[in-house]
């Protein structure tokens, strides 16, 4: 049944509100994945939206009322609004992400709470570390073996992360091909895992929790970054934590 929802978030960002207008709009495969804005009041933006507020860097408004591709929403609303803090040294924002599911309400509801708050935090650590350098931008889902209900737990271990391992720790996480990645665990809860490293941020999604499979995205800020490599790397690394060799 149709069901109307709204995630709403507020946060200071250290970073002036150029910085953070940046990054929610031409900045946005270092945090997110990448999209395009047509800069303009009724320009067109990301999933077939409108932007129905384009006011820089103060307030960005998209509006789409049949999502592509996505057969769960139709309404679907994400608006933004930044202020300056401290004498325009740093931002203070509000997120409001709104629309209509159409089904699974609590399920859909849950899993884009969520995942708000894992994005959100990965726009603060891309402002923080990497605001405007060069991005390398790859994402991919594990085999079908990562929707057990358990399966977000194998990835945590697979990096060589204890179960105690929680965010702000210095770690040696275990990469792809034996690769030693010195890394911060910037985010950690039972749903997903955030590392930083000097030249990357990478996630791991839990979505076996929503019924989908675990995923990774990389966003590498490395002067020789190379999307496709990462993804072939990283998708090794996923199957083999659930034994497929697809």
């Amino acid at each position: 049944m149709s069901k109307e929802f709204e995630i709403a978030r507020e946060f200071e960002v250290d970073a002036p509100p150029e910085e953070v207008w940046d990054a929610i709009t031409s900045g946005t495969g270092g945090w997110l994945w990448p999209m395009e804005f047509e800069p303009r009041q009724g320009g067109a933006g990301p999933f077939g939206s409108t932007l129905t507020n384009w006011d820089p860097p103060h307030r960005l408004t998209s509006l789409v009322e049949d999502v592509e591709g996505i057969s769960q929403q139709t309404l679907n609303q994400i608006d933004e609004t930044i202020e300056p803090r401290d004498d325009g040294r740093r931002s203070w924002m509000r997120y409001v992400h709104s629309g209509i599911f159409v089904e699974d309400w609590d399920n859909q509801y849950d899993g884009a709470s969520k995942h708000t708050d894992f994005y959100l935090h990965t726009l603060r650590e891309y402002v923080t570390h990497f605001a405007g350098r060069p991005v390398a931008f790859s994402t991919f889902d594990g085999p079908g073996a990562s929707m057990a209900s358990d399966a977000f737990a194998a990835v945590g271990r697979a990096l060589g992360l204890a179960d105690d391992t929680a965010g702000g720790a210095r770690v040696r996480a275990q990469g792809p091909g034996g690769e030693v990645l010195d890394a911060v665990v910037d985010y950690r809860d039972p749903y997903f895992i955030g590392l930083r490293t000097d030249n990357a941020l990478i996630r791991f999604f839990g979505r076996n929790h929503w019924g989908a499979p675990v995923g990774i995205s990389v966003h590498d800020f490395a002067a020789d970054a190379d999307a496709k490599r990462n993804e072939t790397a990283w998708q090794g690394w996923l199957n083999g934590v659930f034994g497929s060799q697809d």
